[in-house]
């Protein structure tokens, strides 16, 4: 984290695709600041998305500085254990792997990262009991609600303890109602935890619980 107690710091952040001919995310300056809860809004194709998958280093800038956790996400050599350990990620499909219980689901990012099968277990079994999916561990995604695969989702971003929480549209797929309880879920994680949570959605209901708003237009920032 730099010395303004900063978690995230963008400064000209450039991602371009169709070799150069389009500028998704076009000299983005951001600051995140340790606890914050931010909402990234803005109308379909504005760069949001891909500016989030910068964040969570799923991708790496083509220009510019990024720094999330401490990393500089340009020259780190190991973006992998970036994602693993710093940054945890909820999709808006949650990705869960079909095949696995939830509980299995939320086990897998510890694989490498906990050395103890046990250990693993007893996390993932008290992830799974924080969001209030203890009594469906042993249940397959494809026999859960969308508000409870997005639930499984939000308890395997936790799994490696990250500082910093993305999530891209998580209550995109799901009715009002249950919108709002994953959203209420995520606000009173970031709060107990004191994490860092960043949230890309059309949602106003996001935007009314955020610390801040950021708004993109073009693949910029602009005014609120």
């Amino acid at each position: 984290m730099s010395e303004s107690g900063a978690i995230v710091t963008a400064r000209g952040v450039v991602k371009t695709f169709e070799q150069g001919r389009v500028r998704a995310v076009d000299g983005v300056d951001l600051e995140v600041r340790s606890g914050e809860f931010v909402a990234i809004v803005g109308p379909s194709g504005c760069g949001k998305s891909t500016l989030l998958n910068l964040l969570g280093a799923l991708d790496e800038p083509d220009d510019g500085t990024l720094l999330v956790g401490g990393h500089d996400l340009r020259s780190h050599r190991d973006l992998d254990h970036v994602r693993a350990i710093d940054v945890g990620l909820v999709f808006q499909l949650d990705n869960l792997l079909p095949t696995l219980s939830a509980l299995e689901n939320v086990e897998v990012p510890m694989v490498g990262v906990v050395r103890s099968a046990r250990t693993r277990r007893e996390r993932a079994l008290e992830l799974l009991g924080e969001v209030g999916m203890a009594d469906r561990a042993g249940s397959r995604p494809p026999a859960l609600s969308g508000g409870e695969r997005q639930r499984v989702a939000i308890a395997r971003a936790l799994a490696n303890e990250p500082s910093l929480l993305l999530a891209d549209e998580p209550t995109g797929r799901l009715d009002s109602r249950t919108g709002a309880r994953v959203l209420d879920l995520l606000d009173r994680i970031r709060s107990e935890r004191g994490m860092t949570l960043v949230v890309v959605s059309h949602d106003p209901r996001v935007a009314a619980r955020a610390d801040r708003v950021v708004s993109m237009l073009d693949g910029r920032i602009v005014p609120t």
